[in-house]
């Protein structure tokens, strides 16, 4: 039996071929979603996918209900869209397991950018240590924009008392792409030292991650320095 040109192989058969590497997002994306619907098959859907939101990144980033938009994604494609996804995420980021020592401002963002990255809202995260700084847990504080109503020292810091931790760090995301931090940020930081020396809680830094790099307020020295320029923007 004569086989079909290279452009008309399924990418099933492609990968078998010639290996995972070769394939484009379009295909790849056909073979999580599996199958079309309605006649349309599962090429064109996942071509629908990457029209509307440009690259894979923006589209890992997209909400449920934007997704449910798109004609032809439902419940299930949805699923495999975000298993997908998370496999991916988890495969590139450091993992901060329990007991694990914290390294430097490099070793948190390996974990925290693959996740946090590409997200179009801020999530703000708190990791709890114990005194020779090894992870005793992450906890999501909030998200949304950063402020100071948002991020309340006692959201912080609950989790932290709970769990008799000896100091935290904290973690937030950039939209944006630029990893300098806002005014809003600095005055965020800010009361969030003072209540970690008040509760013997010490915040031992501030990263911020983005696309564009990360900024770890304890290596600017930010930490001891609120009055920096930058903090009177």
């Amino acid at each position: 039996m004569k086989r079909p040109l290279r452009w008309e192989v399924r990418p099933r058969e492609r990968l078998q071929d010639c290996g995972a590497g070769v394939l484009s997002d379009v295909e790849l994306l056909a073979l999580v979603l599996r199958t079309g619907t309605h006649g349309t098959p599962s090429s064109i859907l996942a071509m629908e996918l990457l029209t509307r939101f440009g690259t894979l990144r923006r589209l890992a980033s997209a909400g449920d209900a934007e997704l449910l938009a798109v004609s032809g994604i439902g419940p299930t494609k949805l699923a495999a869209l975000r298993a997908s996804f998370e496999v991916g995420c988890r495969l590139v980021q450091e993992p901060l397991s329990l007991g694990i020592r914290i390294r430097s401002p490099a070793h948190v963002h390996a974990h925290f950018g693959p996740r946090v990255q590409g997200l179009v809202q801020e999530v703000f995260y708190v990791l709890l240590l114990d005194s020779r700084h090894r992870v005793l847990r992450s906890v999501e504080v909030s998200r949304g924009s950063l402020n100071q109503s948002l991020v309340h020292p006692r959201e912080v810091f609950a989790p932290a008392l709970r769990e008799s931790a000896a100091a935290i760090l904290v973690i937030h995301n950039h939209p944006s792409g630029d990893p300098m931090p806002s005014r809003e940020d600095h005055e965020v930081t800010r009361r969030l030292a003072g209540a970690g020396e008040l509760l013997g809680i010490p915040l031992l830094d501030h990263i911020i991650v983005a696309a564009g790099g990360f900024t770890s307020f304890a290596d600017r020295g930010w930490l001891t320095d609120q009055a920096s320029p930058e903090g009177r923007r």
